[in-house]
């Protein structure tokens, strides 16, 4: 049994070794050795919205004919010029395209980049050489031969104010465009204090007919990962789309490579409830309809490298002369937990806990408390893994006590495995003899470590996706928690503590895994010095509360002596 528990440590050091191998390899732009396949990221053209249909569902719409003539080609005039228009507010500045009325750039004034300088602030949205990720609304139609404004139409932007002043709670901006028998007029309203946008669209039939009209929302991006996203811990990327019944479903990028044009979607494609959004570490970007209304989701390529989420809502048949509005909004900001779940139900989930969400959402519920109590996330990390030290302290009690046992028989086990070593039957039964004698389980060390585990990785989680860490101080020379340690002092003393918990522990009766068992402390602190200061510090934490209670346990049982 004492094989069979090494086994276990051995089997989760070799894979902890390979996982940062692969890492690595990911890090120095080399394929994944877990999805040789990827497809390569390429640059995305220069006009985001190059080669994007406008949408076409498993509805007998149809995309518009003057939507093919007004894709700009890369490196080319657009056939009709238009303009961009910049808004400043006291949380964003952002830039609209007159074509299509889209939201090509956000720039988010209360976070800055972590790489470099670090005095340029975090651009979410953005249409240039190097990437590619925009907002896109418009209007299609299942009338064949119809015309209607798109997210290709130049549209007239109307006189108004382009900066939020003081004082002033919301500021309004409004493009309108007429094609075929439809007029379009569409407001952005941007508020004070706020990452939401609104977007309403105002559709009018100015013709002698009905018309059948159907609005759609999209997001638009290239397959690349975030800027100076570290590969060392892996988020995910890409398109979520959300409902009741098929509740949060995220999309990987390969998924839609692979998938053909006829193939159905993983996702929920039908639903009078919803949203979609486009996810990556700390931020997410997100369409969220203001009534319930029945609507379709879509995922699909939509050009080299470039990948479009969104959805379709039908207006019905508008009389002529008749007009419809459709409310919307537009969310582009950090994963502010709290501030998400009142916006829409199950946008919080963009913040993703992975598979243990059920006990990271209230460790995080927990850990937010202790930080509006002590007012330093660095503390209030510190001071929960305090309380779930406590929490688990007569678990652990019982590892370590069996453990301390484990050490005061090693000799005995030692001087059994020099005597019975050509018998291994011989000296199997005899250890057995031993722990039924001394009272020893040689697994009761590591049942209550299993136990704790999905805690603490549900807390690793927390740790990593919260983007109240982003720009946090703790204490000196730890100025920003999500980032590694500047001087490396946390990842050190991390390792320092690890040694020391080896030395407690009992020594393995065999000579080669004895020697792994120190090595093997080693080899995980390589991956610490690359990880965010705060989760360095949680695993500090933790370990200096597991030496203080092996050592007063090894003391009870007269172990260190």
């Amino acid at each position: 049994m004492t094989d069979m528990r090494r086994a276990l440590l051995w089997g989760v050091f070799s894979m902890s070794l390979v996982m940062l191998w692969d890492g690595w390899n990911r890090h120095n732009g080399q394929p994944s050795m877990f999805d040789p396949t990827q497809p390569a990221a390429s640059a995305p053209a220069a006009n985001g919205s190059a080669g994007v249909p406008a949408p076409v569902t498993s509805t007998s719409a149809t995309a518009p004919a003057a939507a093919a003539s007004a894709v700009a080609v890369p490196g080319t005039a657009a056939a009709t010029p238009s303009e961009t228009v910049e808004v400043r507010t006291d949380t964003v500045n952002a830039t609209l395209d007159t074509r299509g009325g889209s939201l090509v750039r956000v720039e988010l004034l209360g976070y800055t980049e972590q790489a470099g300088d670090g005095k340029h602030n975090i651009t979410l949205l953005d249409r240039s050489a190097q990437r590619a990720y925009t907002a896109e609304t418009g209007l299609i139609t299942a009338t064949a031969g119809a015309t209607l404004p798109n997210h290709f139409t130049v549209m007239t932007l109307l006189p108004g104010e382009r900066t939020l002043a003081d004082g002033q709670n919301e500021l309004k901006l409004q493009f309108e465009a007429t094609a075929g028998d439809v007029k379009l007029v569409k407001t952005y309203t941007f508020r004070r204090g706020d990452y939401s946008i609104g977007v309403q669209q105002q559709v009018q039939n100015t013709g002698a007919a009905a018309a059948n009209v159907q609005a759609y929302y999209q997001l638009v991006r290239d397959g690349n990962a975030p800027p100076n996203e570290s590969s060392f811990y892996s988020t995910f990327t890409g398109p979520a789309v959300y409902t009741d019944a098929g509740k949060f479903q995220k999309i990987e990028f390969k998924d839609i490579e692979k998938r053909g044009t006829t193939d159905k979607p993983s996702h929920e494609t039908q639903a009078d409830n919803g949203w979609v959004a486009m996810v990556q570490h700390y931020f997410t970007s997100a369409w969220l309809l203001s009534d319930k209304a029945q609507r379709e989701f879509f995922t699909r390529k939509v050009g080299n490298n470039l990948y479009a989420v969104g959805m379709t809502v039908p207006l019905g048949s508008l009389a002529p002369g008749a007009a419809k509005t459709l409310d919307a909004r537009l969310y582009v900001g950090p994963q502010e937990e709290k501030k998400l779940e009142a916006l829409a139900p199950g946008l919080d989930l963009v913040k993703d806990y992975g598979w243990l969400t059920i006990l990271a959402k209230p460790l995080f519920w927990l850990l937010h408390k202790l930080h509006s109590m002590i007012g330093n996330w660095g503390w209030a990390i510190v001071a929960l893994v305090v309380l779930l030290k406590a929490a688990f302290y007569w678990l652990n009690a019982s590892a370590y006590r069996s453990m301390g046992k484990m050490k005061a028989i090693n000799p005995k086990v030692q001087e059994l495995r020099e005597r019975y070593k050509d018998e291994p039957q011989k000296m199997q039964q005899e250890m057995m003899r031993i722990y039924r004698e001394e009272k020893v389980n040689p697994l009761g060390g590591c049942l209550p470590i299993f136990i704790q585990m999905p805690f603490f990785i549900a807390l690793y989680w927390v740790l990593l996706s919260s983007v109240d860490m982003r720009g946090a101080p703790w204490l000196g020379w730890v100025t920003d928690l999500s980032v590694k340690d500047p001087y490396f002092i946390l990842p050190i003393l991390m390792t320092l503590t690890t040694v020391l918990q080896t030395w407690l522990n009992p020594t393995p009766p065999d000579p080669v895994q004895a020697k792994l068992m120190w090595i093997m402390p080693l080899a995980f602190s390589v991956m610490f010095f690359f990880f965010p200061a705060g989760l360095v510090l949680y695993w500090f934490t933790n370990n200096l509360l597991s030496i203080a209670q092996q050592w007063m346990i090894n003391r009870q049982l007269g172990l260190n002596k």
